[in-house]
């Protein structure tokens, strides 16, 4: 009896981490590509992608990402959004290098909600040619500024109606798509794994960027 009971708790147990590990790289599947060819409140169109059904990311928060971090850990994080348009041009290139490399996780923080409203970060818009916060940002976000500073550009703003007058806000930023590789819980590395090659987020990726984008993601996951 005894030794039934094991067997189907530890069936039981492989059901359930599969499942959930299943159930997580499916469901980055459909929201990715539920936006294929879908146009934007801009006129834009999503760009078409083809997603992996085994791809290697796992949605989290950014208060579990912090707690990784307060535990040392190890492990690899994007910050990205189905809506946004860079990311979209990159998220192949990453999955395709990140399985030829063996990496079976990537944790996956959302910046913002189904709208674009950011959910994360701090925002910052340029009212009557003065700089003012409009969004505050979680204070996971501020603990994660912290830790990944010496790897941050600097956000500024920029005012499109004053000749592109820019505005220091003073702060560092995770843009998006930001690919970070934490090490005992320590940031030591970042990539957009944008090609410069691609100049406009929704144009061609030809072979020639394909390439650049995949030399870049698989730097960054040679560690």
């Amino acid at each position: 009896m005894k030794k039934a009971l094991l067997t189907l708790l530890i069936i039981v147990s492989i059901f359930t981490i599969t499942g959930c590990a299943n159930k997580d790289s499916k469901e980055f599947k459909e929201d990715y590509e539920k936006l294929n060819g879908v146009v934007n409140s801009a006129g834009k169109e999503h760009r078409k992608l083809n997603i992996s059904e085994d791809n290697p990311f796992v949605e989290v928060s950014a208060d579990e990402i912090v707690k990784k971090i307060d535990n040392k850990e190890t492990f690899y994080v994007y910050f990205g959004s189905t809506l946004c348009p860079w990311c979209r041009s990159v998220i192949e290139s990453a999955i395709k290098i990140a399985k030829e490399k063996n990496i079976k996780t990537i944790y996956y923080v959302d910046i913002w909600d189904d709208s674009g409203k950011e959910i994360l970060r701090d925002k910052y818009e340029v009212k009557n040619k003065k700089l003012e916060k409009t969004i505050d940002g979680t204070d996971s976000y501020k603990k994660l500024l912290e830790n990944f500073n010496s790897l941050l550009r600097d956000y500024s703003v920029t005012d499109a109606n004053d000749n592109n007058k820019e505005y220091s806000t003073g702060e560092k930023r995770i843009y998006a798509p930001n690919y970070f590789y934490i090490k005992e819980g320590k940031a030591i590395k970042l990539t957009t794994g944008k090609s410069e090659k691609l100049t406009d987020a929704r144009g061609e990726l030809t072979e020639e960027i394909k390439n650049d984008q995949e030399k870049l993601f698989r730097d960054f996951f040679t560690n």
